[in-house]
């Protein structure tokens, strides 16, 4: 069997894990003091690239599911962590047309939890093909800032 590896350098080790564990919904495999690894049968790996402006390197990381109870399930993981998301609906991104829960790691990184419902014409909703605009993840505190209007937090 083949596996996709992803390894992100964190700040914070115990509170990374814990993200992670909520994310994935298990525990690590293989857990150190200055390492952790999940050997995860679920989800397959989606890999794309694209050249609309941002900054080179990681973007952001997601799970893309199949059905709308398996998006459910994350989503549910998530609230019961208590993590901060941004929910979108139908959504236009990278060509296609999904319903999505954004969450970020304790680095700040950007993870989308989605459901492609629909290939679309266009790469955003703005229909805008010039290369400075950038991919459909939020802006690194759009997701904490939006979460907590939603939720009538400050």
């Amino acid at each position: 069997m083949k596996r996709m590896h992803v390894h992100i350098s964190v700040d914070d080790l115990a509170k990374s894990i814990r993200f992670y564990n909520d994310l994935f919904g298990s525990s690590p495999a293989i857990e150190k003091t200055d390492y952790a690894k999940w050997m995860l049968d679920d989800p397959r790996v989606n890999f794309a690239i694209s050249r609309r402006g941002n900054k080179p390197g990681l973007d952001h990381l997601g799970i893309q599911v199949e059905s709308d109870s398996e998006l459910l399930e994350i989503r549910d993981r998530l609230e019961k962590a208590g993590l901060s998301m941004l929910t979108q609906t139908g959504t236009t991104c990278c060509y296609a047309k999904s319903d999505k829960h954004w969450v970020q790691d304790p680095c700040g990184i950007a993870w989308e939890s989605y459901h492609t419902l629909d290939n679309a014409p266009t790469f955003n909703e703005a229909a805008d093909d010039r290369p400075d605009n950038a991919c459909c993840a939020p802006a690194q505190e759009a997701i904490k800032l939006i979460a907590r209007k939603i939720s009538g937090c400050k």
